[in-house]
């Protein structure tokens, strides 16, 4: 009898990890994206740690400040979460262009632009319900947003201008040409020591979230960033994204509209940007005025990044920026410390954020591939 042929390489099954292993590769891959982001913000708190003993102050002097001030009362936490709303907006802002390889840092503009829009398109609406007024402008808000920054990825995609470089200047446009229109062409005469636009009126301001004591502006954060994870993880759309942000030039061979792509979600971006302004109008100071500049788009960069463009990370984050903004007039009383301190703990958290970035992929823990073969295949 003629022997049995022996089985061709191709027909055999490569050997499959135990489930124990797969499970700890599992973990591991996924460890990953929490432990650097965490490992940096502690080594930006290290730093910040320096900056003080330096100065003759105590670093844990000032955790104790930050957690009293941002988290050790229901009144702290309730102002920590009231600045959070506006930060889960403007971190969408950076995290969905970012899915593309964008970096997009004039959330500032669109935060302005839309608050102004907001508070403009009231006034036409002054004798409408609340059920049109509020929905027409929190629209109107955000196509403005949409379009400001849209014109970011127009640039981008059709003209090559750096999307970092644009935004950022397109975003100091934006606060000079707003505070121009709110001091001169829609400014409400009665507006002396702090000019500002007509009132938008009582009957259309935004309420409190009942037994949470935030406004409605929180809500629809956390909602918007549960929409924008279901949008970029799980539809096509976001799959087309993700490719485009790995290999433009590979999606482009497949034939996805990358220019498009870029276009789309960095309107969507800013509209949701807009929607941070339109909440500070419509929910906290009832018209706009040159505080909407707060700073709130630049804060947003660095909670995008600190969640690594995740969606569903960025409430958190945001929250635990938005209790440090809260403690900060705490820490200036006393620590007798200046009010720009927190700036430069955001500063030295970014910094740090940044350069863990070279450390993805770098660590044999977090990355099953670097394994030892004979524990790849449970030897």
């Amino acid at each position: 009898m003629v022997a049995d042929a022996a089985p061709s390489p191709m027909s055999v099954a490569p050997p499959r990890a135990p489930a124990g292993l797969q499970a700890r590769a599992w973990l591991a891959r996924r460890s990953e994206a929490l432990a650097i982001p965490l490992g940096a913000a502690v080594g930006g708190f290290l730093l910040f740690s320096l900056f003080l003993l330096a100065l003759g102050k105590s670093p844990l002097a000032l955790a104790d400040l930050v957690w009293r001030g941002g988290f050790g009362s229901a009144f702290a936490l309730q102002n920590s979460l009231q600045r959070a709303a506006p930060l889960l907006f403007a971190a969408l802002c950076v995290a969905l262009p970012a899915r593309l390889g964008l970096v997009v840092i004039g959330g500032e503009g669109a935060i302005v632009l839309g608050g102004l829009a907001a508070a403009v398109i009231a006034q036409p609406l002054s004798g409408a319900s609340p059920l049109v007024a509020l929905p027409a402008m929190a629209l109107f808000a955000m196509v403005v947003g949409g379009i400001w920054i849209g014109a970011v990825g127009f640039l981008q995609a059709y003209r090559g201008v750096n999307a970092t470089i644009a935004s950022l200047l397109m975003s100091y446009i934006a606060i000079a040409v707003s505070n121009h229109l709110i001091e001169n062409v829609f400014r409400d005469p009665a507006s002396l020591n702090k000019p500002s636009t007509y009132g938008i009126g009582d009957a259309n301001m935004i309420g409190q979230i009942p037994g949470v004591g935030v406004h409605w502006g929180l809500g629809f954060g956390i909602l918007a960033c549960l929409v924008a994870y279901l949008l970029m993880d799980r539809t096509t759309l976001g799959f087309a994204a993700r490719i485009a942000g790995g290999n433009v030039r590979a999606a482009q061979i497949q034939g996805l509209p990358v220019g498009r792509l870029i276009v789309g979600l960095t309107a969507l971006g800013g509209a949701f940007a807009a929607l941070a302004g339109f909440f500070e109008v419509a929910a906290v100071q009832g018209n706009a005025n040159a505080t909407l500049a707060a700073g709130y788009g630049y804060t947003g960069i660095l909670i995008a990044f600190l969640a690594r463009q995740n969606p569903l990370a960025i409430p958190p984050v945001a929250l635990l920026l938005g209790g440090i903004e809260a403690s900060s007039g705490l820490i200036q009383r006393r620590l007798q410390l200046p009010d720009a301190t927190v700036l430069v703990l955001e500063g030295l958290l970014f910094l740090v954020v940044l350069v863990s970035e070279t450390f993805y992929g770098r660590f044999k823990i977090f990355n099953p591939h670097l394994w030892a073969q004979k524990q790849a295949v449970g030897a």
